[in-house]
Formats: structure tokens, sequence, C-alpha cells
């Protein structure tokens, strides 16, 4: 199969580059030697984005500024009222602003408008569950230690959150981590990538208009080395949170270790769809084909790994490789595109030497396995790919792409796809497609993932709350449990009255 369905440039106007710098204890800065960086659009080949690039300077005195705006209590001692009144401020202002935040964020990473509209629209829910959440945050209470002692369980914000996010959601991540953190009455830095920096910088535009006060919420913009290392490991820093790669997460981990404080990853994915024969096969297909490209496949729940019983396996391959023909790749700017461009002409590379490693293994090519050139925007695409006959040894079925390519395994027994399925070092999310709940209760209970999907893919809602386990990472985010990640517990124990026996007798 080699037609596919490619919107060409719309040639919409684009806007002037922006420009960017750091916010750091409530006003914008350059760096100290006036150095700064470039993103060039991933799609249309112009600058969108020039950046103050910071360093050890810039990091250390965000640091220092949410360290102080902890300690002086101006927002971590008050109310959950009052946090909960900012953060609904800030999730009206954007929603006021979604067209202007998705813009810049489609020219910057490359995904189609619609997907940055809805993932900024949908990110302003998530600042609404946190504000509620602000106002809930309790212990327990111990009255049953004898009459004379009553005791307490506090939880009190961590401290100062060093916050790491990814380029391939860059508001939506954010909203996960930053939201929550503040609701728990945290103080942040913010190191946002240097392939995405803008809607960092608009998110800080309007928390600053929402009324925070200066110094709780500071971004750096810049690269790993030295911001986000020096974020890692300056000791004035109480926990680190990061979403990215499982090899950067380790050495976050590694560097955190030092200082013991505390970390929370959020990592790679090499996530499985268990397809039964019993299951709804067009339903499925259509899922499957959904999780698979959905953000040009650059997703760590991508659905990237599909285990298909034997029986039906040739004809669901066969589906989804003629949906895959259907789906819109193209110009990121053009609503009716559903694909838009990788990230980078790098990772195009390597998610191209990905497909081609697994074919000289033996794994057919059904559909796509090149660059796709899109007339008007040049070749920083790539083409819809199904690869069948893999076997769970080959690099192809444990390896995260971060691509649109999708791994057809098969299976016998329900035991084997079990096993198939928990055979991948991460550990993220996970689906399965049976009309038989027995089935589907079965495999849930028995996936090694974080997140597991009954008969629908990516479904997900601020209330449920969402992590790894394996080399998927560590800690939670989201829900409830993704606000007790900024919380530390402390015991107050008191004596009522003088009822304590004296210690040294009096002669």
């Amino acid at each position: 199969m080699s037609a596919f369905t490619v919107i060409p440039s719309s040639r919409a106007a684009l806007p002037p580059t922006r420009e960017n710098r750091h916010l750091i204890g409530g006003s914008w800065r350059d760096s100290v030697d006036g150095a700064t960086f470039e993103r060039g659009s991933p799609s249309h080949g112009v600058v969108v984005s020039r950046s103050a690039r910071g360093g050890a300077t810039e990091a250390e005195a965000a640091i220092a500024a949410a360290r102080t705006a902890f300690d002086d209590g101006h927002w971590s001692r008050i109310s959950g009222k009052e946090r909960a009144s900012l953060l609904l401020k800030v999730a009206d202002l954007i929603e006021r602003n979604v067209e202007r935040i998705a813009l810049i964020e489609t020219l910057e990473s490359g995904k189609p408008i619609t997907q940055a509209r809805g993932e900024i629209a949908g990110a302003a829910d998530l600042w609404r569950y946190a504000a509620a959440l602000a106002r809930t945050v309790a212990g327990d209470s111990h009255n049953a230690l004898g009459e004379a002692i009553l005791a307490v369980v506090l939880k009190e914000p961590i401290g100062v959150v060093s916050i790491i996010t990814p380029w391939n959601f860059p508001f939506w991540i954010l909203s996960q981590k930053l939201p929550f953190a503040l609701a728990a009455g945290c103080t942040c830095v913010v190191k946002p990538s240097e392939m995405t920096p803008s809607t960092t910088v608009l998110l800080g535009e309007l928390l600053i208009e929402g009324g925070l006060p200066a110094g709780v919420v500071n971004i750096v913009l810049g690269y790993g080395q030295p911001v986000g290392s020096t974020m890692t490991a300056h000791p004035a820093v109480d926990m680190v949170t990061f979403t990215g790669s499982t090899v950067v997460g380790r050495s976050i981990a590694r560097t955190a270790s030092d200082s013991l404080k505390k970390v929370a990853l959020e990592l790679g994915g090499k996530n499985p769809q268990v397809v039964f024969p019993d299951a709804d096969i067009d339903g499925a297909a259509d899922a499957v084909t959904f999780g698979v490209y959905f953000n040009v496949g650059q997703c760590c729940n991508s659905g990237s790994r599909i285990i298909v019983h034997e029986d039906i396996a040739a004809d669901f391959t066969a589906r989804v490789a003629a949906l895959s023909s259907r789906v819109a790749f193209g110009d990121p700017l053009d609503p009716a595109t559903q694909v838009g461009a990788i990230v980078t002409a790098e990772h195009n590379a390597r998610i191209d030497g990905h497909v081609r490693a697994a074919r000289a293994a033996g794994a057919e090519i059904v559909v796509g396995g090149d660059r796709l050139d899109v007339p008007g925007l040049g070749n920083q695409f790539y083409q819809p790919t199904v690869l069948r006959n893999v076997t769970s040894e080959m690099a192809i079925a444990r390896e995260e792409v971060f691509g649109p390519v999708l791994t057809v395994l098969t299976f016998r027994t329900f035991d084997e796809a079990v096993t198939l399925a928990n055979a991948a070092d991460y550990g993220l999310s996970a689906g399965v497609w049976s009309d038989d709940a027995h089935t589907c209760l079965a495999f849930a209970r028995q996936a090694r993932a974080g997140t597991v999907w009954t008969n629908t893919w990516m479904d997900g809602f601020p209330e449920v709350t969402f992590g790894g386990v394996k080399q998927s990472g560590r800690g939670r985010e989201i829900g409830r449990y993704g606000l007790e990640e900024f919380l530390e517990v402390k015991s107050l124990v008191m004596r009522v009255g003088r009822t304590r026996d004296p210690w040294v007798r009096a002669a």
C-alpha cells in the first residue's frame, strides 16, 4: 500500500518570531551573559521563537527565589481556599487564550492544531481539579492512645520543586504537575524543553496576570546541561519531577540521590494492546490506529505494540493498514490534519533507523516504512507504518520508537498474551479488547502497567491518577495521588495536661 492521505501546506500566515525570557522572582530577565537560542518549526521551517539561554547562574537565582517564597509563607502557609481561588483564575485565563497558546505549540512541536487546541483546553480542567484538591488537604488524628495523649498526622507541602518537562505535550504535562504542586503549597522552578519553550512562558504570563506572588513559580529556559542538572542537584531543592526518556530519568535519579531529595519520574513506554477474537474488531482497529498515530506517535502512551490472536491477526492487521492510509498526514495548521511533523530531523532519522533494523531482523512492512514528503513543507514527516511477523526478541518489539510505527505480534492462549504484554522493560500502559468481562479483568490484574484500558485506549480524566511501573518511572500524577506526591507527612504527638511520669525520681 503506497497511497496516503497527505494534506499539503495551507499557506497560512505565520506569526512573527516570539521572544522569550526567564521568569525569576516575579520579573522577566535576559540571561546574564546575553546568550539566546532559537527554535525552528519542524513543519514550516521558520524560526518560531528566540529564547534567553540560561545557565547555572539563572537556575540558582530561580531556586533561591523559590526557596525564599516558600520559606516566607506567602504561599505555603495560606489557606487552601486562597490557593484554590488563584488556580481557578488561571484556569479561566487558559481557556481565554487557547488559540494563542495552541498556535505557538503547533509551530514549535509540529503537532496538528486541533490536537494542540484540545491539549490546552483540557489543561484548564486539570487546573480546576487541582484547585478543588487544594481545599481537601487533610491528615489523620489518633484519639485512642490513652487519655493523656492525642496525636495528629499532618500533611504539609514538601517545599521547593524542580519541574522538568518534555517537548511532546509541553503545556499538558506541565499542567499535570504544576497546579498540583501549587495546590499542595509548594513553590516551583520550571524548565521546559528547549524545543518547546514558548507555551511555558505564556503560562508564566497568565500566572502573573492571575496574581501569583513573586517567586512562587520561576521559569528558566535552556538545556539540560547546565540548567536541568543544577535544578536536580541543588541542595535547596526538595523534590524533582521529570517527564522524559528513561535514560535521562535514571541520570536524574542518580544525581538527586546525593542529597536524598524526592524524585518523581514519568518515563517511556512500549505499550501493548491485546486483541482477543471476541472483541469489537472495528472499534479495536480504529482505537489502535488512533493510539499509534496520535501526536505522530511521539507519546509515552502510544499504543505502539499490538498482540493479536492468531485466528484474527491477518484480518485485523489488514483493517489497521487500510485505516492507516486514510489518516490525514500533513500541514499541522490545517484543521483537517490528524498527524503532523516529527519534532526534529534527527529524531525522524532515528525512527527510520528503527524500522530499517526491524526489516533486517525479519519483520515485514505492511504499510509505510519511510519518510513522507508533504508538498510545500518538506520531508520532516514519517509515513504511517505497520510491521508484522514481529517476534518478542526483536528490538522493535521492546524499544520505544516514539514515532508513527506499529508492531504486530500474535498469540494463541491467554497466558501467552499476558507473557508477551509483560515482556518489555516498560510498564506505563496496557490495553485489552474482549467482550468477555472475565477476560478483561483477568488481564487487567496480571498486566504490569500503571494504567490498563479495557475496550478503549487513552481515555483520561483529571480524577484518575497516571504513572508507570518498571522502567516507566516512579510516582503518580493527577488525581488525588498526584497531589499526595507534593506533600510531606509530619506526626504531631501531644500530651494532655501534666500527666507525664518523671524519668528522674525525686531524691
